[in-house]
């Protein structure tokens, strides 16, 4: 048992990332059921459809599992509130500051995860008095930092900087990588894009598809500006360039992204006008899998890759 394994009771130190538009309570209960921790992605709810989420995994798995709450989106008073009312033990919140929302939900005895992108907010966040945090490399896909620090030398930073447990996050989806991530100073791994592309997700069919058919350099972070998001290239993606190209405001780029995109492409399926958020590790995941097998395999994976160190000549 390592430290993920205990602070949040679980068989594996795998983590599924809580992405707008592809976790609801079907995966979270899934990959909570196989042994990891599933995470309903609030970002993308209505408060009454996350509460109906909760409920509903919670009849789905009697093992735990937690909710993501992006804190920049509205709503997020509300939220909190239904988090407290539906006894939900563990969260993890991203995209704001953690002083903000941690003392509330520890005064609730709820365990807090906080995602960060760098040592400096890390730091910030053991502060705020978390119980671990998520670093997230730049190979991550959807909304990413601004300091383009990738997971290799991300997570030995700010394992060289907390005390708390550290969750490896952004380029990982194979035993291997997760083994890497925790040589390098990881507890655990939270994996976004691999469980993208499995049966229980949420996504539509036909971004599933897409997903598995990305190749290496089909991904690109942009729109900086307003918050930024890692996108396979279609499109929406090529408009987005053209406008930089001819010097877009900030104005302009909200404007061309509007509302609703990311669902369209994700949720809806609109490979041309969508948003399509997806990692770099993309480019090695080739089948669609029900959670159950993908878990499997990753823990063989992860075994296997251990026991063959040992025979390394070097």
């Amino acid at each position: 048992m390592n430290r993920i394994t205990q602070l949040f009771g679980i068989k594996y130190p795998i983590i599924q990332g809580g992405m707008i538009w592809n976790s609801g309570y079907k995966l979270a209960s899934a990959v909570s059921n196989a042994g990891g921790l599933g995470l309903i992605g609030a970002g993308s709810m209505y408060p009454d459809v996350l509460r109906e989420h909760i409920q509903k995994c919670k009849k789905a798995t009697n093992k735990p599992f937690g909710v993501n709450v992006p804190m920049l989106y509205p709503n997020v008073e509300e939220v909190m509130q239904i988090l407290v009312e539906e006894q939900v033990k563990i969260v993890f919140t991203s995209a704001g500051n953690p002083k903000t929302w941690t003392p509330f939900l520890k005064e609730h005895g709820i365990t807090v995860v906080h995602v960060v992108s760098s040592s400096k907010f890390a730091l910030k966040a053991q502060e705020a008095g978390v119980d671990a945090v998520v670093a997230e490399g730049f190979e991550a896909g959807g909304h990413n930092g601004r300091e383009e620090t990738t997971t290799l030398t991300l997570i030995p930073m700010v394992k060289e900087n907390i005390e708390i447990p550290l969750i490896a996050a952004g380029g990982i989806a194979t035993g291997r990588g997760m083994l890497a991530a925790m040589i390098l100073g990881a507890d655990g791994v939270q994996m976004g894009s691999r469980f993208a592309a499995s049966t229980e997700s949420s996504a539509h069919e036909a971004f599933k598809k897409t997903i598995i058919e990305t190749n290496e350099g089909d991904t690109l972070v942009t729109l900086k500006e307003l918050a930024p998001v890692r996108l396979i290239k279609n499109k929406f993606f090529n408009d987005v360039q053209n406008a930089y190209a001819n010097c877009a405001s900030i104005e302009d780029l909200k404007h061309l992204l509007g509302r609703a995109r990311a669902k369209k492409g994700m949720f809806e399926g609109d490979l041309v006008e969508g948003e399509l958020e997806i990692g770099q590790i993309a480019g090695l995941i080739h089948d669609i899998q029900p959670v159950a097998v993908l878990i499997e395999n990753i823990m063989a994976e992860f075994e296997l890759a251990k026991a063959s160190i040992h025979n390394y000549n070097f």
